[in-house]
């Protein structure tokens, strides 16, 4: 919910505030800056300090500083505390570490990719409240109402355990057996005989170990997926915003918009500051975050019957081709491998909003034959993106949780969440400032982007499929 805040917000502080679209761009790069300082930090103290108290730490932080962001005088105020809510989110992928060290190596990606409908819930629960609230009562009520899951989640903390495998690499062995006891109470069973024994490792949580020459090849590709895969997922989340919000898939108002507007002053002409969101753009935001719902039950079959690259590798293939569109088949009986695309296909988007199916027809050269209202295209596209950019996103959390030991798994979470914001800090700029100047250049970009990504996938030198979570390196 907070990270999509700014999605459904951005379009009422440009009006509010007056603001350019640098300056509503910088807003979410700003949030992901505080998020990819964070993260590292963050990340060290988890492994050295403990899971628990860091998960702790990140939703008291995260939920004072989202409350205050409901007070902002002014757009500065707004984007600064927008930044420390971005730096107490960054310690939220300390729940992941937890939930991945307690279960078993053959659940794993069953379990984990299901958790994620809880982020697919938050964000469909912002559109629904923006598109209530929004034309109600205002922005600051929506960031408020927002701010009330993360605060009833803060006394739900006394219910979650810090990790065992923490506390048995720190020497704490009673805290590990007390928890272990607790699970299998709850459980109805009885805890296996014997004794817990583990080395313990004094030196925990180094950046050097990351660089070590057993991790530093999977490390250097992991930061390149990370970073392509942020850039691609908030690009397509922005770029879903501002294409409702701005008309920008055409490029250009026609020659008779043109005629109407011709004495009117350059200011009121200027980027459509105060376009707000219609109902009809909520609800295509909501079907197009659905997508998301696709790509859960996919995974979860997958990432179990395919090797973990294997998959990645596929997904970011599909990701690169509806960057650009389907691919385009020269005949009936063959079509193309999947490195051929489509770009004409924006322009049968950019007609099927402006002129309708029959011209989006002739331009697409057939490829919106099915499509049967003005904007299916568009929601149609904007769905498989969401689908198929989260479930890369999804991926790469689990692979990096699996594939680090246990002494650096928390630092290796944190690094790579560091270095992906730089993607996400990229993509305002890309979604809401060069789309509006080349709508195909932004999109040949983030296809470039999906590019990379795969081939990095594919070549991950470590499998994590049915292998158990290693406790040292």
């Amino acid at each position: 919910m907070e990270i999509m805040l700014i999605a459904v917000v951005s379009p009422v502080i440009r009006c509010e505030w007056q603001l350019e679209n640098w300056q509503v761009a910088l807003v979410t790069t700003m949030v992901f800056f505080g998020y990819m300082v964070f993260s590292i930090l963050f990340g060290v103290l988890a492994d050295r300090y403990g899971r628990w108290k860091i998960l702790l730490i990140s939703f008291l932080w995260g939920a004072y500083f989202s409350l205050l962001t409901s007070f902002s005088p002014s757009y500065i105020w707004f984007v600064f505390l927008r930044t420390m809510v971005g730096c107490g989110v960054s310690g939220h992928a300390q729940g992941l570490i937890i939930k991945t060290e307690f279960l078993p190596t053959k659940y794993r990606g069953y379990i984990l990719p299901l958790s994620q409908v809880f982020w697919l819930a938050g964000s469909l629960l912002i559109i629904g409240l923006a598109s209530v609230v929004i034309p109600t009562i205002g922005w600051r009520w929506l960031i408020r109402i927002a701010s009330i899951p993360g605060i009833i989640l803060i006394m739900a903390f006394k219910f979650i355990p810090e990790s065992a495998r923490f506390n048995v690499s720190t020497g704490n062995t009673q805290a590990a057996l007390a928890t272990l006891e607790r699970i299998a109470k709850m459980n109805r069973s009885v805890m296996p005989e014997g004794r817990l024994v583990e080395p313990i490792l004094e030196k925990r949580g180094r950046f050097a170990d990351l660089l070590d020459a057993k991790y530093l090849r999977t490390t250097l590709q992991i930061w390149v997926i990370w970073l392509g895969i942020s850039f691609a997922y908030y690009g397509v989340i922005l770029a879903s915003a501002e294409l409702l919000e701005r008309d920008l898939v055409c490029g250009s108002r026609s020659e008779s918009e043109a005629v109407e507007t011709a004495g009117v002053s350059e200011e009121s002409q200027s980027p459509c500051r105060c376009h707000m969101f219609a109902p009809s753009d909520y609800r295509t935001m909501i079907i197009s975050t659905i997508g998301e719902i696709a790509r859960v039950e996919t995974e979860v079959c997958s990432s179990e019957g395919l090797s973990r690259t294997l998959w990645r590798n596929r997904i970011e293939g599909l990701s690169q081709t509806f960057a650009l569109g389907p691919p385009k088949q020269a005949s009936r009986e063959a079509a193309p491998p999947w490195g051929t695309w489509s770009p004409w296909v924006c322009i049968g988007i950019c007609n099927a909003l402006k002129s309708g199916p029959q011209k989006a027809l002739r331009a697409a050269s057939g490829n919106f034959s099915h499509f049967r209202s003005p904007s299916a295209g568009l929601i149609g596209f904007l769905f498989m993106l969401r689908a198929l950019v989260a479930a890369n996103f999804n991926t790469i959390y689990i692979y990096t949780a699996e594939v680090y030991p246990t002494t650096m798994r928390a630092l290796g979470m944190g690094t790579s969440g560091s270095l992906c914001r730089i993607g996400a800090m990229v993509a305002p700029f890309i979604s809401q400032v060069l789309m509006s100047a080349s709508f195909l250049g932004a999109l040949c970009l983030f296809s470039s982007v999906c590019v990379v990504c795969a081939i990095s996938a594919f070549t991950l030198p470590i499998e994590t499929k049915g292998r158990a979570l290693q406790q040292i390196k």
